[in-house]
């Protein structure tokens, strides 16, 4: 397996390093970030929504020191490190900042191979491809693919729900609306923000916002006419996306929950698309691998409008995916 760096250790990277541990994946030859060691250790070792860690953690100069496992640690904050004298094939970044192309070059430069972006890149030039398992991992190609965007989180979650209704009945256009939990990029409290809407408190109101997964999932399907918005709420984690979609083809909602069923259980979504039958609240899909879990009870068809909803946790279940794709990626580099 060709070796894997970790750039960035928030949200996201923490997580991804947790799933990659926990399953085995593989072990990081490096994680870099701008923070001292024993303060990220100790993020680590206790995450507010997914608990302690089951081994010591500590944190000392130039190491991250999980259980056995001792981890170098690189400070970033003056330059991004040398890749190719650590011997970096694959470099994840879950920056949130490599979205576009000079953002993600600059790892290529600093000798690493491959990049993985944990972010929806700005325009399809901004990386080389873009990536989801379950959707189209199978056209990875090692020659021209150096730059690869996993999209995001609802990304992920709609990409999934876009494939099956695609396939089987079609898709003339859709709208979609995603109510999101709250993030980083928000403030905690009232103060001015870059976005105005984000000025108020994260924790405190329904913000509206924007979405790039519109945008990421054309890259995917360029004929695909869908665009949507995201409503931040003040949940720790935990979403829902529902997207009303004019179909091609005739259907029912007997039809599309059979076929969300069979994708769930069998071909290239199993794993990634889960099902709902029960009447269920956010807390449920916390922690939840998968990285769309359709509520089939909310599933609903007026005329030729079908209207579905799709749970995911918008770190757990995007992290396990990005771990996923790393791990792909490093076999075949």
């Amino acid at each position: 397996m060709a070796t894997i760096a970790l750039y960035g250790f928030g949200r996201i990277g923490r997580q991804f390093l947790r799933i990659a541990l926990q399953h085995d994946l593989f072990t990081p030859v490096a994680v870099a970030d701008i923070r001292d060691e024993s303060t990220l250790a100790a993020l680590f070792a206790v995450d507010t929504n997914y608990g302690r860690w089951p081994e010591p953690v500590t944190g000392r100069a130039g190491a991250l020191q999980i259980g056995h496992r001792s981890l170098p640690y690189i400070n970033s904050m003056q330059a991004v490190p040398d890749w190719g004298a650590l011997g970096v094939d694959l470099v994840v970044d879950c920056t949130g900042r490599a979205t576009t192309r000079a953002g993600a070059q600059v790892h290529l430069d600093r000798g690493a191979r491959y990049v993985l972006i944990s972010a929806p890149s700005k325009t399809l030039a901004d990386c080389d491809a873009v990536l989801l398992k379950g959707i189209n991992l199978d056209t990875f190609d090692p020659a021209s693919h150096h730059l690869i965007s996993m999209g995001s989180c609802t990304t992920n979650a709609l990409a999934a729900v876009v494939k099956v209704i695609r396939e089987r009945f079609g898709i003339q256009y859709g709208l979609f609306s995603t109510v999101h939990s709250y993030t980083n990029t928000q403030s905690l409290t009232d103060q001015p923000m870059k976005d105005r809407r984000d000025s108020w408190a994260a924790a405190e109101n329904i913000i509206p916002s924007s979405s790039g997964a519109a945008r990421a999932l054309q890259f995917i399907w360029n004929d695909l006419k869908i665009t949507g918005k995201a409503y931040r709420v003040p949940t720790r984690t935990g979403s829902i996306a529902e997207l009303n979609l004019i179909t091609e083809k005739d259907c029912t909602v007997q039809d599309v929950n059979d076929a969300f069923r069979r994708a769930a259980t069998e071909g290239p979504l199993r794993g990634v698309l889960d099902v709902l039958d029960g009447e269920w609240a956010s807390s449920r899909i916390v922690a939840d691998p998968h990285s769309s879990i359709v509520d089939l009870p909310l599933t609903a068809k007026e005329g030729n409008l079908l209207s579905v909803a799709t749970w995911y946790d918008n770190e757990w279940g995007f992290a396990n995916r990005l771990a996923e794709v790393a791990a792909f990626l490093a076999d075949r580099i």
